[in-house]
């Protein structure tokens, strides 16, 4: 397989060349994301998706994170990255359905089993209400373990440091069989064909989150409500 390569930048996004993923995140390149967070509407109440990296990511493995994201690669534009929602979640949308909310410029590090990351994003975040279950998501096994959702208040109490835990609904794919100890979970098939959803309830706080940045969190909350309904 083809190593991946990033557009990098510097710190005013200026163009500067390209890089392998490896070299980007341990020189710390600046380069481009996209964000997207998912909302669903019960009744009255405002619902958020969030999803827990798998523990084989090569930065912040297990830690919770926005519901769909990725790196653009090198030449992407950001209407060809909400193919981030159809390989994670298996959505299918049009980019224009979704809302644009605010670009973050985030520095982030790290270390992932010894190897030390330093993570430079310009990140264009963007929200999409869609009104179907968790059930209804198809997880991509090789980059996502589990997806849940909590009312939008309750997760925006939480970064607000007004509450200490919050209780998330979840689904989580598992491989139907056992794999040898000597396969990579990495390796899971593409097309989710060897996993079922299970459901699962956890407690979680704040500090189980990517460290985006309080501020980054709280924004991107806020603004969420404001998101169009499906």
């Amino acid at each position: 397989m083809t190593p991946e390569r990033f557009d990098i930048y510097d710190d005013q996004q200026h163009w500067i060349g390209t890089a392998q993923r490896s070299e980007v995140h341990a020189k710390g390149y600046w380069h481009r994301s996209f964000h997207c967070w998912i909302v669903r509407d019960e009744g009255e109440q405002r619902l958020v998706l969030f999803q827990r990296r798998r523990d084989i990511k090569d930065t912040f493995p297990g830690c919770y994170d926005i519901t769909a994201a990725g790196h653009l690669t090198a030449g992407e534009q950001l209407q060809d990255a909400s193919r981030e929602l159809e390989e994670e979640l298996g959505v299918h949308v049009a980019f224009k359905a979704l809302t644009y909310l605010l670009t973050a410029t985030q520095q982030l590090h790290g270390e992932v089993r010894g190897v030390p990351f330093v993570d430079r994003e310009f990140s264009a975040v963007y929200g999409l209400c869609l009104n179907q279950p968790l059930e209804a998501y198809v997880l991509q096994p090789s980059e996502v373990d589990s997806l849940y959702e909590v009312p939008l208040d309750d997760l925006l109490a939480l970064f607000r440091n007004e509450i200490e835990i919050i209780q998330a609904t979840g689904v989580q794919t598992k491989p139907l069989t056992s794999l040898p100890h000597s396969i990579s979970q990495k390796h899971l098939p593409s097309d989710h064909s060897a996993c079922e959803p299970a459901r699962i309830i956890r407690e979680i706080r704040a500090t189980e989150f990517v460290p985006h940045g309080t501020a980054y969190y709280m924004d991107v909350l806020e603004a969420l409500y404001h998101v169009p309904k499906d």
